[in-house]
């Protein structure tokens, strides 16, 4: 075989390693995108099936605590924030409010001994701790292919093929201010 045969055969096989090597990392870019875009799903079911609870802790509370308007109009108001929010930092935001909001209807519910004894209040507040632990749940693996995802994208040689390609971007966390953090991170109890 003559010589440009073959430097033509080594040129060839380095193009079509650097392709296959380009498509590994294209590749690798795209699953940690999809598992966290899956996870931002979960996150937003779980937000979804709380909001969906919150309207039958509303009117079980409404009937013996008519008076307490200023708070269910509170509670509606987060709960259409968390439902309109688009983003990771909104929904951060709006689960913010929607944590005190909740926390001061079961203060409410406090107050009137024989609502802590309903059996349908009792049921909803075991279910809304239920959907508390799997949002927090949701929230950490979200925040995990967050971080997997973004530390991919700033390495060497990862980001270099991204900057070729630029499809790949950095994703937010789904965090909450520190103040808020250890409020947050605690389900509420459900305890009577």
């Amino acid at each position: 075989m003559p010589t440009w045969g073959i430097v033509l055969l080594v040129i060839a096989l380095v193009i079509v390693l650097v392709i296959g090597f380009i498509a590994g990392i294209y590749n690798s870019l795209v699953q940690l995108d999809e598992r966290v875009n899956e996870a931002w799903s979960d996150i937003t079911v779980q937000l979804k099936y709380r909001a969906d609870l919150i309207p039958n802790v509303l009117e079980t509370v409404k009937g013996y605590a008519k008076h307490e308007k200023e708070t269910f109009q509170m509670v509606t108001e987060a709960r259409t924030a968390a439902m309109g929010a688009k983003t990771v930092k909104q929904a951060a935001e709006a689960e913010k409010e929607m944590q005190s909001a909740l926390g001061k209807i079961f203060a409410i519910a406090e107050a009137y001994p024989e609502l802590k004894a309903n059996e349908n209040f009792i049921k909803l507040q075991e279910q809304l701790q239920d959907v508390e632990d799997k949002i927090q749940a949701a929230r950490r693996f979200y925040n995990a292919g967050a971080k997997e995802l973004n530390t991919k994208i700033k390495t060497f040689p990862t980001n270099f093929v991204n900057n070729f390609i630029g499809h790949f971007k950095k994703r937010d966390y789904f965090e909450v201010a520190e103040s808020e953090r250890a409020t947050i991170e605690k389900a509420p109890e459900v305890k009577f």
